[in-house]
């Protein structure tokens, strides 16, 4: 018989996306094969998240979707994880009573056996752990990319941000060791691996918990001890917790990229209090000098909310200025939305939709402006890029492959001869618009890297480290 197939469809964040490289190691591990693309796999993974309102609504317009496919398919099972999950536990089961398995952020690694139970006993599995008791890292994972890995420092969050119910579904902030961390990094570059991104929902308040507030920085300078690794990025920084150690870390090791995202979230300091955010424009601001001072090359990107409960026009204008003052290479905006649980959800003076619509359509006018401005200054530069293997490949139509650049700005440029996903090429910056650069100047450089040849042939799955128990 035939090995069983599965298919994952992940919503959210960088956390989402590196839980569903390990969810597909784990099905792999069981037996399961990546279906082919336009089939219909045997198993169907949704795993969710719960920051926005229409997180919600795609759920459960998704699972619609799949209820005329699971009939049609005898066997088919569907699941559902993730931070939506965590939140709605038996809601789920009542709403979509066709779904196999609904399970939480804290036990991604029962979903093959939770798959195997819902199909001998022939009814649905709900199972969600209150806290986590084992670091996800410890579990296999099949990676998307043959160059570049996504490594988590820590899970969870000790921050009390009154939009967010992150820290209710993730828990509370739990720190790997650097031991930890740096060996599965080395086993990553082992493997071929270029680039890691460090993950944490609070990267500069990792080390806390086990007494070291400089933690963070001496793992930045660690990575750059290892050899062959050529690019590290981090997200997300909070603003209250960043200190200049961090920013001369950055600035001092080589293969540390100078791109910083860091959430501003409000530029008005009332929003900001309403927020609970603990920190006021001045001190981001100040970061933001701060980290140019010191490198000013970098290339910084933010997230805002528009629309915060009580926003008042001028509040929202002291946002705008402070963009403006921050020149942010892109920003990520989005509408308030309330979620249920949060206490912004019962704050007073919600901002008519109406009018949170006309504000982030000027905000991300005024982003736009900015991005050009700031991507236009690069013309005649030369660039480093990694080329990619998803945005890599040959564009039918302009007849150009894509790349990062060091600083993480996306660029198109010629395809040349030879040149493949993983592979490390240097040219020059021709045109700029927005989002995006196009090198279409000489190819001063090209690299073969084993992460090319490794991106040619089909991957299997890499093992996990080994289990650290957490609590």
């Amino acid at each position: 018989m035939s090995a069983k197939t599965y298919g994952i469809r992940t919503h959210g964040c960088q956390m989402n996306v590196h839980d569903s490289e390990r969810l597909a190691g784990l099905l792999e591990t069981a037996g399961y094969e990546r279906a082919m693309d336009g089939s219909t796999p045997d198993v169907v993974v949704f795993n969710t998240c719960a920051v926005r309102e229409n997180a919600d609504n795609r759920l459960y317009g998704n699972l619609g979707q799949m209820r005329p496919v699971k009939a049609a398919k005898p066997g088919m099972q569907i699941a559902v994880g993730g931070c939506l999950a965590q939140k709605d536990r038996g809601e789920i089961a009542r709403r979509a009573p066709w779904g196999d398995v609904v399970f939480g952020t804290h036990n991604i690694g029962s979903l093959p056996a939770l798959l195997e139970r819902a199909r001998h006993n022939g009814e649905a599995q709900v199972e969600i752990a209150e806290a986590l008791t084992v670091f996800p890292s410890s579990l296999p994972t099949r990676r998307d990319s043959a160059y570049s890995a996504w490594v988590s420092i820590s899970v969870g969050c000790n921050n009390t941000c009154t939009f967010c119910i992150v820290p209710s579904l993730r828990g509370t902030e739990q720190d790997r060791r650097p031991g930890d961390v740096l060996a599965e990094i080395r086993a990553l570059v082992d493997e071929g691996v270029l680039e890691v991104t460090l993950l944490g929902q609070n990267v500069n308040s990792y080390g806390v918990e086990f007494g070291d507030r400089a933690a963070f920085s001496k793992l930045l300078r660690a990575c750059g001890g290892i050899d062959g690794l050529e690019r590290v990025r981090f997200t997300s920084p909070h603003p209250r917790d960043f200190t200049d150690d961090v920013i001369v870390a950055m600035a001092e090791t080589p293969n540390v990229c100078h791109q910083l995202h860091m959430p501003l979230q409000s530029g008005s300091d009332t929003v900001l209090k309403r927020m609970r955010r603990s920190y006021r424009s001045e001190r981001f601001l100040r970061i933001v000098d701060t980290v140019r001072a010191a490198m000013p090359d970098a290339a910084l990107t933010t997230d805002v909310i528009v629309g915060f409960p009580g926003e008042t026009e001028d509040e929202f204008q002291s946002t705008v200025d402070v963009m403006r003052a921050a020149r942010f290479a892109s920003a990520y905006t989005f509408q308030y939305s309330p979620r249920p649980g949060t206490p912004a959800a019962t704050l007073p003076d919600q901002v008519p939709k109406a009018v949170v619509q006309e504000r982030y359509e000027r905000l991300v006018a005024v982003q736009e402006e900015i991005s050009w401005t700031e991507n236009r200054a690069l013309l005649g530069r030369r660039v480093e890029l990694l080329i990619s293997a998803g945005e890599g490949r040959k564009d039918s139509g302009t007849g150009r492959m894509t790349g990062r650049a060091r600083d993480g700005r996306l660029c198109h440029m010629t395809s040349y001869d030879g040149v493949r996903p993983g592979d490390v090429v240097e040219t020059v910056v021709t045109y700029a618009a927005p989002h995006h650069l196009v090198a279409d100047g000489p190819l001063l450089s090209h690299r073969r890297t084993r992460a090319g040849d490794a991106a040619e042939v089909p991957r299997g799955v890499s093992l996990g480290m080994p289990t650290v128990r957490v609590g």
